[in-house]
């Protein structure tokens, strides 16, 4: 009788584990992932989902299983035998939980050091310069690559402030637009300075954040890969109007974006954007005013 037990219980628990990596790869609680780093976090997310799902199915298990066998039968009104300590049980329930924690922990850190040694990862009070391809608005950068020539291995670099309530990405040549555009397998720098109070960009498909915060510069690395549009994100309260502080990301081909550039710095020597480059340490006033000349601007870009 025991070792039926004990073969019933090990299928269980085999199924128990089954169904455990099944969900854990296929629980559909993220975006689409587009970006190299968003790999290792979705990896990440799905061992713990997985893990989880394990340990609920089998307390619910458990606690199903003791509900029908152990309920009091009809016209019993004795109490139940009394339980004291049992060491092996204790012993287990403290040790597999330890494992696991201590497991989930290394692996944990491990892929944070993977994103942090990546440049995915950095934290708002440590600067590293790292040399990387300049691409802000004064135009004195490389030279734009053709389509044919291939991608440099250097980060491209840009500039990008926050203010109260808008993202705004200054390129090459000038330019400044309310939406990133960026090349796909290209590795991407965002150097963010932030003009009022604190702010996060945050792209859920890139699983990716980081706060911008007024006179400390901070940045982001990422490497997107999926072609497309993404919404891009404030995840910090910073104004009565925070909920309305969103743009969007455009991963396109290395064609489309050189083309996308190319356009943007014809229109720029038409009308020059005086918004392109922004300190971290302007005048409420001054805000304002680039605030106004820079929604006029994208009012005039879209009526055309």
């Amino acid at each position: 009788m025991k070792r039926k037990t004990a073969f019933l219980i090990a299928i269980l628990l085999s199924l128990v584990v089954l169904a455990s990596i099944w969900y854990g790869q296929n629980h559909g609680l993220l975006p689409a992932a587009v970006g190299k780093e968003a790999v290792l976090y979705d990896k990440l997310f799905g061992t713990l989902i997985g893990i989880a799902f394990g340990l609920f199915l089998i307390v619910q298990g458990v606690l199903v299983y003791s509900l029908i066998k152990f309920r009091r039968k009809p016209g019993d009104r004795t109490d139940a035998l009394p339980m004291h300590e049992n060491l092996s049980l204790e012993l287990v329930w403290t040790a597999v939980p330890t494992v696991l924690v201590m497991w989930v922990a290394i692996y944990s850190f491990d892929v944070y050091t993977e994103m942090r040694g990546s440049g995915a990862l950095m934290m708002a009070h440590q600067h590293h310069p790292s040399p990387v391809l300049v691409a802000d608005a004064s135009g004195e950068t490389a030279p734009l690559l053709p389509p044919s020539q291939p991608v440099s291995a250097e980060p491209l670099a840009l500039e990008v402030q926050a203010m109260q309530f808008a993202w705004i990405f200054n390129y090459p040549g000038d330019i400044a637009s309310a939406e990133l555009h960026v090349p796909a397998g290209q590795r991407i720098r965002l150097n963010f300075a932030a003009v009022d109070v604190l702010h996060a960009f945050w792209v859920p498909e890139l699983r990716l954040k980081q706060d911008t915060i007024p006179g400390t510069p901070t940045h982001l690395e990422f490497t997107p890969e999926k072609v497309g549009e993404y919404a891009v994100v404030c995840a910090e309260l910073c104004g009565s109007y925070h909920g309305g502080m969103r743009a969007t990301m455009v991963v396109q081909t290395p064609q489309d974006y050189q083309a996308w550039l190319t356009e943007q710095q014809l229109a720029a020597g038409e009308q020059p954007m005086v918004a392109s480059r922004l300190g971290p340490s302007l005048e409420r006033a001054q805000v304002q005013e680039l605030q106004s000349q820079f929604m006029a601007h994208q009012a005039a870009s879209v009526g055309s």
